[in-house]
């Protein structure tokens, strides 16, 4: 449903049907209104998702019995059915596994991918590029646990307040190596020795160089996808206007 008013007046329900949807994630406690919230948004959360059954065949390959018999096995028709069921809960707002039910509201985030398309492109250009994002974690994730193992055999220092090691175990290193190396810096690990303080500044310069690069290659890669849905929709004009 890409075209056409009607289906601008679908997907502008659906985002509102979404919103009204994880309001209540917003508060501690459950408030009257929320029970009209949750039935409303989950009417028309049944509703999309029968409708997404329904045609099913039409965004498939596969012939018409099987779209129909594996859709519903498909990740987005799971994450689907998975928001529709906080909306059983109000049957047995008492029971406890009504309770944990809730929890899946906040699955409903994922359905606006589905209705707000620069989310929809970012999630494209993730699934072109995820072995580059991949590669660059592996990196991350390789230096952080060096930095971690160095930090936490040379900073044997003392801590004057709590009499204890700064780094009472090598979880608090990899802590504190992660933190560092994405430039956060929360500062409730900080190394005193001369050794600990010139291993954080290299791995803070280390944290700039690899932060940046999922940004440059989310943004090449989200050029890219853009230049050719325009190109696409450039075509699809001017074979509109030939015929």
């Amino acid at each position: 449903m890409k075209e056409g008013w009607l289906s601008l007046v679908y997907d502008y329900i659906m985002l509102i049907a979404i919103i009204i949807g994880t309001i209540p994630l917003f508060y501690r406690e459950y408030r009257p209104l929320f029970v009209y919230f949750d039935l409303i948004s989950g009417i028309i959360y049944m509703v999309d998702y029968v409708l997404r059954w329904m045609t099913c065949d039409l965004r498939s390959d596969k012939p018409k019995w099987k779209a129909f018999l594996l859709y519903p096995f498909t990740p987005m028709a799971i994450l689907d059915l998975l928001s529709i069921l906080p909306t059983f809960s109000l049957l047995a707002p008492s029971y406890r596994l009504t309770k944990a039910i809730r929890l899946f509201k906040i699955v409903r985030f994922t359905k606006i991918v589905n209705y707000f398309e620069p989310l929809g492109l970012f999630i494209a250009v993730v699934k072109k590029q995820w072995k580059m994002l991949l590669a660059v974690l592996v990196v991350a994730l390789f230096d952080i646990l060096i930095t971690a193992i160095l930090m936490f055999q040379s900073e044997q220092e003392i801590d004057p307040v709590t009499g204890e090691y700064i780094f009472k175990n090598f979880f608090d290193a990899f802590y504190w190596a992660a933190i560092t190396l994405s430039t956060v810096g929360y500062g409730d690990f900080s190394p005193v020795s001369d050794l600990g303080k010139t291993l954080s500044i290299i791995s803070s310069m280390l944290g700039i160089g690899i932060i940046a690069l999922p940004s440059g290659i989310i943004t090449a890669g989200y050029m890219q996808e853009l230049n050719r849905r325009l190109k696409e929709e450039e075509e699809a004009e001017k074979e509109k206007d030939v015929s």
